[in-house]
């Protein structure tokens, strides 16, 4: 697939363009400097592949994905224009295949209408029933069942291998668009301005999908740590 004029020139919002070391980086490459392109390649290879998953059938085709993703980098160095960070451009030619491919293999709503309907859905971040009914005499529409601490909860199970297991099989249960976000946001930590210029998000759809993402995972962990 080749590389796009858009996806070349490394479009993003006014105020983030290329940094010195990045523009330090980009003259290696076009010099074909290996072991500068091994680097890149290394850093961020693994965020590619498990950003594409989120769009396509399978981690085989997400690692296809992310190989034609470093064909179109080589292929546009010489063009980029260094209007947005390397990384952020790297990682817009990869949303860019993973969409088509995704649609390709019949998903045939584009992500952007599957965010707003996310976006736009009547769907409550936190369960109502958690909440004091409006006519409560004492505290209407207050916690009922309020957040639960977890100052309690040994720090070896909190941090240990089944813990991480069920944060990510809640993550991965999310609607796309949510899983898109908090994963690039909490997972690959990503700052706002990044995910809002890859994803092709504003700023407030970007923290209305973080939020909703966020209270999920964390629902999980509640019933999980059998707090529910």
């Amino acid at each position: 697939m080749a590389t796009t004029e858009h996806e070349i020139q490394g479009i993003a919002p006014a105020g983030s363009s290329a940094s010195a070391a990045d523009l330090h980086l980009l003259a290696a490459l076009r010099s074909g400097d290996e072991a500068a392109f091994t680097s890149l390649l290394e850093q961020h290879h693994a965020s590619l592949v498990r950003l594409a998953a989120i769009y396509v059938s399978s981690r085989a085709v997400a690692e296809e994905v992310a190989q034609e993703t470093w064909i179109g980098v080589l292929q546009g160095l010489d063009r980029f224009e260094g209007r947005s960070s390397l990384k952020t451009w790297i990682f817009r030619i990869l949303t860019n295949r993973a969409k088509t491919r995704g649609q390709r293999e019949a998903r045939s709503v584009p992500f952007s209408d599957l965010a707003a309907a996310e976006i736009e859905a009547d769907e409550p971040a936190v369960d109502p029933s958690r909440f004091n009914p409006p006519d409560d005499p004492a505290w209407p529409g207050h916690w009922a069942v309020g957040p639960q601490s977890w100052d309690q909860i040994p720090e070896q199970q909190f941090l240990s291998q089944e813990t991480k297991e069920q944060i990510m099989a809640a993550i991965a249960s999310l609607p796309p668009s949510q899983r898109e976000v908090i994963t690039l946001r909490d997972i690959e930590g990503w700052s706002s301005a990044e995910i809002c210029t890859v994803l092709d998000l504003s700023e407030a759809n970007q923290r209305v999908l973080l939020h909703r993402a966020r209270s999920k995972v964390r629902r999980a962990l509640e019933l999980y740590f059998g707090e529910g």
